[in-house]
């Protein structure tokens, strides 16, 4: 049975009210052939299901290791190089970003345990999520996360199509590693700033899951 994570609930309840008033009021109220109210009713059954397995949260067996860092996002890794990280540190970090598709999963988690050390909201554009400038023009949102072995930088960054990010981030909370950050609503994207002297044990293109892929050891 497919779990439904929270964030889903009020959409699919509105979407299902919305496809039924749709289907219900063109059987009764207008005279469509079978065929064609038959044709609309698998087209709506088929929209229902991609939103319902968008929304979905599947059970994970949580990577939990402070020597470790893992995937904030569930995706395919399109970036890693150094940046000049310009909002929080000021200064050059090795930068890892994951894009996520309609397909995956859309949880986003924390990639260590450690206190919430900053968070910010930033209003912004709608850019393709792998659009270069997406990561400093596109609705987003910053986290820090810290602790006695490294600070971390991760960026919940809207697509095209996405048009709420959600993040359970507070200054002064201490998070536990893998458990959800928050969630982004269709295709979207996530960086994760790291020191320039962290050795990325994933390569491009690879495909990850959020709180259990690892994507390098502290040394």
């Amino acid at each position: 049975m497919i779990k439904i994570h929270k964030e889903g609930w009020g959409f699919l309840i509105k979407l299902f009210a919305f496809l039924l008033s749709v289907n219900v009021s063109l059987f009764y109220l207008y005279s469509f052939p079978s065929f064609a109210i038959f044709f609309l009713f698998i087209i709506s059954f088929l929209v229902f299901l991609f939103f319902l397995q968008f929304f979905r949260s599947p059970k994970i067996i949580k990577t939990v290791d402070e020597k470790l860092i893992v995937s904030p996002a569930n995706g395919e890794v399109v970036h890693i190089g150094e940046v000049f990280e310009g909002e929080y540190y000021k200064e050059k970090k090795l930068l890892i970003s994951i894009f996520m598709s309609p397909f995956d999963v859309h949880i986003n988690r924390n990639p260590i345990g450690g206190e919430v050390k900053y968070y910010k909201y930033h209003k912004g554009k709608y850019l393709v999520a792998w659009h270069p400038k997406s990561s400093t023009k596109n609705e987003r949102t910053t986290t820090v996360i810290a602790n006695n072995k490294i600070s971390v930088l991760v960026r919940q960054i809207a697509g095209l199509v996405a048009r709420r990010i959600i993040n359970y981030s507070v200054v002064g909370k201490t998070v536990n590693q893998s458990n959800q950050l928050g969630f982004i609503k269709f295709g979207s994207r996530a960086d994760i700033f790291l020191p320039l002297d962290f050795k990325p044990e994933i390569r491009l293109k690879q495909k990850t899951t959020a709180g259990v892929t690892v994507l390098g050891k502290l040394h």
